[in-house]
């Protein structure tokens, strides 16, 4: 009970420690998780935050300024852009961090099934990824995205989910590779250790601080890409998303006729996610990479 008590204890020092590092030292992604962690908030809460149906048309007047009433006014079709906004963020994200963690995993599965098992296994995974890599994604997007007919979420993170994979799988096989002729993996096998346990005892630990970057690089590429699709108004039908607040606005000349506070929200929104995501991605390189540690702010 006793060597419990202080193994715990020392991991829960180790945890304090790295929490310090990061939310007291590292200034970019402790403002990166901020902006990120209220947005997720906001996303959460977006029931009771706004809780009309914001894809309803007709529930308010047209074209109204900011008020008390509307805090960001209203569009053509009668609809809050508050409301459209909070539940919007919600389904972006939702398109983002479920697309990120779908190329996530099958990324680092075929990543490191290839990089460590080499092989005949090796160039067929490898050959696949690079067919894959060099698909012209955005256009062959646009082509799947048109035929499906009636577009919903789980449909948009399918298929960005289908090219989410490659780049991932392809950085974690270098990485694979490089951990397979080092010491410790030979004393492993020596150890007698099976594949699975050296692959989750001593490969994906060293391979976390590229896990956790190429996350979040994957969920900004999956809401980029989202928004690309909406744009061209092959988003999800009766969803209302960032990039479909954007796309309404455009429709109905939005800009033209000077209701500013129905085009530039969701793009503020989009930017801060961005930020947010990439301080995030530039505060964890400076964490694990010892050479960019000079950089950070005490």
């Amino acid at each position: 009970m006793l060597n419990v008590a202080v193994s715990g204890r020392d991991v829960f020092d180790a945890f304090k420690g790295t929490l310090n590092f990061v939310f007291r030292r590292n200034a970019r992604l402790s403002a990166g998780f901020t902006i990120i962690f209220c947005l997720l908030l906001i996303a959460v809460l977006a029931p009771v935050i706004a809780p009309y149906d914001a894809s309803t048309v007709g529930l308010h007047l047209l074209d109204r300024p900011p008020s008390f009433e509307h805090l960001l006014g209203t569009d053509t079709l009668g609809r809050d852009v508050f409301d459209q906004l909070i539940h919007g963020l919600r389904q972006s994200l939702i398109i983002g961090i479920f697309t990120g963690l779908a190329g996530l995993l099958v990324g680092t599965t075929v990543g490191i099934i290839s990089g460590y098992k080499g092989g005949w296994v090796d160039d067929l995974l490898k050959s696949v990824t690079d067919v894959f890599l060099v698909i012209p994604t955005i256009p062959l997007l646009v082509v799947l995205s048109a035929f499906v007919r009636y577009m919903t979420v789980p449909y948009m993170v399918l298929i960005l989910a289908i090219f989410a994979w490659p780049f991932p799988a392809r950085t974690f096989r270098s990485l694979v590779l490089s951990y397979r002729k080092r010491e410790y993996i030979n004393m492993a096998k020596l150890s007698g250790l099976s594949d699975m346990k050296i692959v989750f005892k001593e490969v994906l630990p060293n391979m976390l601080p590229y896990v956790s970057t190429t996350l979040a690089n994957t969920i900004s590429a999956a809401i980029m890409a989202a928004v690309f699709l909406e744009l061209l108004g092959l988003g999800p039908q009766n969803t209302i998303t960032l990039g479909t607040m954007i796309y309404w606005a455009m429709e109905r000349a939005a800009l033209i006729r000077g209701l500013l506070w129905w085009v530039f929200p969701p793009m503020i929104v989009i930017v801060l996610i961005f930020i947010g995501l990439q301080l995030i991605n530039i505060g964890l390189d400076e964490v694990f990479n010892p050479r960019l540690r000079r950089g950070v702010t005490a």
